[in-house]
């Protein structure tokens, strides 16, 4: 069977790699529009590199009435003990020589200020007396989350009341790092192909059923036919989905949303002095995607703080990509879609548009209010952040992801962007199962698959401690993640 990628970011290459170990007779071609696997949003500065397991955003526990929510914390943690259970899995294979080359134990931290001590107190009691978080500490003691995150307290006046949570065993991960040595193994060891420097322009069937993927490719026209057509391009997915003559393409419309942070370049020291990502709490009509973080990064051996994100509006479907190719997604059935959002969302849009024409002294300042005194102890700069394309889906504005499949199951997508890269080997998985499933019910499929993951229902990693605590205990020793004894 031939199987056509689009995209070789952290989501094609997951795919092709899992459907490669999972099904080596499968012949698979990626396409990628820019020059190596992982250059775009999965590109270690395109993103903030958490490691995205509930540990410390707030929006994963929304407060209702005083009820707080954690089902969606809990299947957030779920999948990223799946995907760590993919990555060790790559490592002890040897596809992966050294795991500090994309994942670094940083603590993930919360932090808020007197007005919601409560909520956090409340978030800290539902969620430790569950399993995934029984590391989970909390404090209001000054001097200990100063001991923490101490770039956040330092410069902070000791009678403000402040509040943190910290869990030891967070990550930063460099998805690009992870997306190309990926890529390497798939293509050395696996027998997958990749074409770069290839712009898909436009898939359609062909009348005896198999796709037809229309691409240029340096300026020359080129032509792949498919058996399976998976396309995981993140926005450059939209307008592919809109060319597809599919049934369902009309329920889409892409939303995009742009960002910025504040990045600096620190010391090895100044690293083990500050081993943190401290997420805040989101401005009232702020999206999720906007909530602040304080975070070191590790990548390539360097160490950085990022402070953001500065959310905007740009209207392009991926960085490198202009205004008319977004222009050209857009069909005359998806403006009611757009123009209903614009009106029920209209406090989102303003506060996109606002922090488009945020300037630097604005994001210093916001800087401050988080860890006061913190932009003047280093050079801080601007960066450009990857492009996200949220879904609007019957009219109505989605904040997840959604796995799209055809029914005669050979076309395949994923739209949307959050949590994204942390989850893509549980999300890829589900999707090879729903595209794939003649294939991966096999049983040497099926052998292969509990070989990577040994406990892939999320359902037993949730219900059952003593097993999460087995998958946990030994994928984060393959990782080199360590409980502290404190």
């Amino acid at each position: 069977m031939n199987v056509i990628i689009i995209g070789a970011g952290i989501m094609g290459t997951t795919f092709a790699t899992l459907a490669k170990e999972m099904a080596p007779d499968l012949d698979i071609t990626i396409l990628e529009r820019l020059d190596r696997a992982g250059e775009g949003n999965s590109w270690a500065f395109n993103n903030a590199g958490t490691g995205h397991e509930a540990n410390c955003e707030l929006n994963y526990t929304p407060v209702d009435e005083e009820v707080i929510s954690v089902e969606k914390a809990l299947k957030i943690h779920a999948q990223f003990n799946i995907a760590k259970q993919f990555w060790a899995y790559l490592v002890k294979k040897g596809a992966i020589k050294d795991p500090k080359t994309f994942i670094n134990q940083t603590k993930h931290c919360t932090i808020v200020s007197e007005s919601a001590i409560e909520e956090l107190t409340l978030r800290f009691k539902e969620m430790s007396a569950h399993h995934f978080f029984e590391h989970m500490r909390y404090s209001e003691d000054f001097d200990e989350i100063k001991s923490w995150i101490p770039y956040t307290m330092e410069g902070r006046p000791r009678h403000e009341k402040m509040a943190a949570t910290v869990i030891e065993t967070g990550t930063d991960i460099n998805f690009g790092s992870l997306t190309e040595q990926m890529a390497a193994h798939a293509v050395q060891e696996l027998g997958v192909k990749i074409e770069y420097g290839t712009h898909v322009k436009r898939v359609h069937k062909s009348p005896t059923g198999r796709w037809i993927v229309e691409a240029e490719n340096k300026g020359a026209k080129v032509q792949h036919r498919a058996d399976v057509l998976f396309v995981g391009a993140g926005g450059g997915a939209f307008p592919l989905l809109k060319r597809s003559h599919l049934p369902f393409r009309s329920r889409f419309t892409g939303f995009p949303v742009g960002g910025r942070f504040l990045q600096t370049p620190i010391s090895e020291e100044e690293a083990r002095h500050y081993t943190a990502k401290t997420y805040g709490k989101a401005k009232v009509g702020a999206p999720p995607m906007s909530v602040p973080h304080l975070d070191l990064r590790v990548v390539e051996g360097k160490h950085y703080l990022l402070f953001g994100p500065f959310a905007s509006f740009k209207p392009v479907l991926e960085r490198g990509r202009g205004f008319f190719d977004y222009l050209r997604s857009i069909r005359l059935h998806d403006i009611p879609g757009l123009l209903n959002v614009t009106l029920e969302h209209f406090p989102l849009v303003k506060y996109l548009v606002s922090e488009t024409f945020k300037g630097e002294k604005s994001m210093f300042e916001e800087l401050d209010s988080f860890a006061p005194g913190l932009s003047k102890k280093f050079d801080w700069k601007p960066v450009e952040a990857g492009q996200r394309v949220q879904i609007i889906k019957d009219g109505d504005l989605q904040m997840g992801t959604e796995i799209l499949v055809s029914k005669d199951k050979t076309y395949g997508t994923l739209l949307g962007a959050s949590p994204g890269a942390s989850v893509s080997p549980e999300v890829m998985l589900r999707c090879l199962e729903q595209l794939l499933p003649s294939i991966v019910s096999k049983e040497n499929a099926r052998k292969k698959k509990s070989e990577i993951f040994p406990e892939d229902d999320l359902d037993t990693l949730i219900n059952h401690p003593d097993r999460y605590r087995e998958i946990r205990d030994a994928v984060n020793e393959q990782l080199g993640i360590t409980q502290s004894k404190v």
